[in-house]
């Protein structure tokens, strides 16, 4: 698989089988045919049509349509349709930086196809004119792609935290990158994508960091999430890329991006306009 093929993976454009919901004027998310039909179970909390799916007006702050939603989510949970629960909530918003809408189960963001927030964060060393990427290897017990390699650190943004407050946080739980040393991280853009995955549709955006870190730096996990960790050559990053789906869906193209800043890709390279015209477009807001 190419790395233009690799970025595609991350992107669909047919929604053939899931309807638009919304929270008053605000379309929210998009629902699978049949979790849409299972909502009309529940008319006191959606408005179920045959092309969309509305919230009811009623619930008309956070705190109802919390309420509300959260436990239609619990029913569905116990229909099998979220599976995974995982005792955390995001945020669901009409845009980044608007207020929360609601806060939803984390287990139940796929499911109702809404936005989720994410950091990633490219950690690397130099050596000489050389860079080195820290990549790690995901335990075998997680949920989403076990066993695949990812950033040195990783994680959704839940309710109640802003981008580098979790950066932060994951640094220590992830990498045991002290709190003096993960501020040092530079924002360096976000990627935006929408991809089927596990039957789901995922609306994600990332934030990502570049770190440079000290050559003498071993990272440490903390919360049982990485197995192992490599530093590797760029060359042998590319290699893996392109050789293999040995690095998790959404870390590819984060991965591929800090190749192309950093210059492994060159402009005379075949493809090179391609590449990178193809992450512009994860980088344009949905």
């Amino acid at each position: 698989m190419s790395f233009l093929e690799r970025l595609h993976h991350c992107t669909i454009s047919d929604l053939t089988g899931f309807r638009p919901w919304s929270i008053g004027k605000a379309q929210i998310g998009w629902l699978r045919d049949d979790v849409a039909d299972t909502l009309r179970r529940y008319p006191s909390v959606f408005a179920v049509g045959d092309d969309a799916v509305v919230l009811q007006s009623h619930l008309a702050d956070f705190d109802h349509r919390t309420a509300a939603v959260g436990e239609v989510v619990r029913a569905l949970a116990e229909l099998g349709i979220v599976q995974g629960w995982r005792n955390e909530s995001f945020a669901v918003v009409a845009d980044y930086g608007q207020p929360p809408l609601l806060r939803l189960e984390r287990a139940a963001v796929p499911v109702f196809g809404v936005r989720a927030y994410g950091v990633h964060m490219n950690g690397y060393v130099r050596d000489g004119e050389r860079i080195k990427l820290w990549v790690g290897q995901r335990a075998p017990d997680r949920q989403i792609e076990p066993g695949k390699l990812d950033n040195l650190v990783a994680g959704g943004v839940p309710f109640g935290l802003d981008p580098m407050t979790n950066l932060v946080k994951e640094c220590a739980e992830e990498a045991g990158i002290e709190e003096a040393m993960a501020r040092r991280a530079i924002p360096v853009g976000a990627m935006s994508y929408r991809m089927l995955h596990q039957g789901f549709l995922r609306q994600d955006t990332l934030f990502l960091y570049d770190l440079e870190l000290p050559a003498d730096f071993l990272p440490t996990n903390i919360d049982g999430e990485i197995a192992s960790f490599r530093l590797m050559e760029l060359e042998e990053v590319a290699a893996i890329l392109s050789d293999s789906e040995a690095f998790k869906f959404n870390v590819a193209p984060v991965v591929i991006d800090f190749l192309v800043r950093h210059g492994y890709f060159k402009p005379d390279q075949p493809g090179y306009a391609d590449l990178a015209i193809g992450l512009s477009a994860f980088q344009t807001p949905r």
